[in-house]
């Protein structure tokens, strides 16, 4: 594994570890122990991959970018629905064979069911965080 792979990896489990507060990315530079040039190519590298997101913030009087992981954790009661689980081909299928998840059309539908529901409670989630009403 390269050094520039190795740093990549290891600011996304940074990143990940901070949750949905993300991270400043001058904080995860000194985190990787790595230069502002090293760590502000790491942060464009992953957001070119879409594994994360970088937002503009002005922070102390100086602009600088909040870093947020794109990828979520999936716990137990997101799979629980699989189709494969009750399928009665499911000791026949396997990739490119007769019964396949790759042209599946149960399991596509499942996708798409299941990733257009994961995106309805994020936004809702997002929506509820706007509304708040704001501490002063």
């Amino acid at each position: 594994m390269s050094k520039r792979d190795r740093l990549e990896r290891q600011a996304l489990e940074i990143i990940l570890s901070k949750g949905e507060e993300g991270i400043l990315q001058s904080d995860l530079w000194k985190e990787l122990e790595a230069s502002s040039r090293v760590g502000s190519r790491i942060s464009l590298n992953l957001g070119k991959k879409n594994l994360i997101t970088r937002q503009r913030e002005l922070y102390d009087g100086r602009w600088t970018y909040r870093v947020f992981i794109n990828i979520r954790s999936l716990d137990i009661d997101s799979i629980t629905d699989v189709p494969c689980v009750s399928c009665a081909e499911i000791l026949k299928c396997e990739s490119g064979g007769e019964f396949s998840p790759d042209t599946c059309k149960i399991m596509t539908e499942w996708l798409h069911t299941f990733t257009h529901t994961e995106m309805e409670k994020e936004n809702a989630s997002v929506i509820s965080k706007k509304n708040a009403p704001q501490s002063i």
